[in-house]
Parts: structure tokens; sequence; C-alpha cells
């Protein structure tokens, strides 16, 4: 079954030059594995709740290759400056064939 990481900003970017960085460690450290983004910062519309300030979703073949990447030595070299960047929460969640 495909899985998706899910990236949820709640508020603006605090430091452009570490989100810079993590965008390109991001994309530099895919290391391989099938990620398709499915999401990426589109417009947003809020119905119950206040709206996030940006999503991004990644589709994975499954649960097992969307831990691989994330726990690859790639993506956590860049998961320091996304911190740094911006408060995120981050989710994998399994999706329906």
């Amino acid at each position: 079954m495909p899985a998706y990481v899910i990236f949820v900003r709640d508020n603006a970017v605090r430091d452009e030059a570490a989100m810079t960085e993590y965008t390109r460690l991001a994309m530099a450290g895919n290391g391989g594995h099938q990620v398709r983004p499915r999401v990426a910062f589109g417009q947003i519309e809020g119905f119950e709740g206040p709206a996030p300030a940006g999503v991004v979703m990644l589709e994975f073949p499954d649960m097992e290759e969307a831990r691989a990447w994330y726990n690859s030595p790639g993506y956590q070299k860049a998961i320091p400056f996304r911190q740094k960047a911006a408060d995120y929460r981050v989710f994998l969640v399994e999706g329906r064939s």
C-alpha cells in the first residue's frame, strides 16, 4: 500500500538561509528512494480550524520505503536545517490501494 510522509508548517519560515540549505540537502539526499512529491506548498484553504502556513506530502510505495528514506543518512543530514528554519509536524500515514 502507498504511504505518505506529510509535513505541516503552522508558522512562517524564520530562517530563509537554513530553509534553502535544507531544500538543497533534502533534494540531494534522495539516495535512490522511490519518492513522489504530491503536494508542495500549494494554495491552502482551511475548512475547519486554522489553515497551516504550508504543507508538503511525499508518496512512497509503502511504509518501509518511507521509513528508509526518512532515516537515510542523506535526509538525516538535512533535518537540522529544517528544524532551524521553521517548526514542522512530520508524520507517516499509510494510504489505500
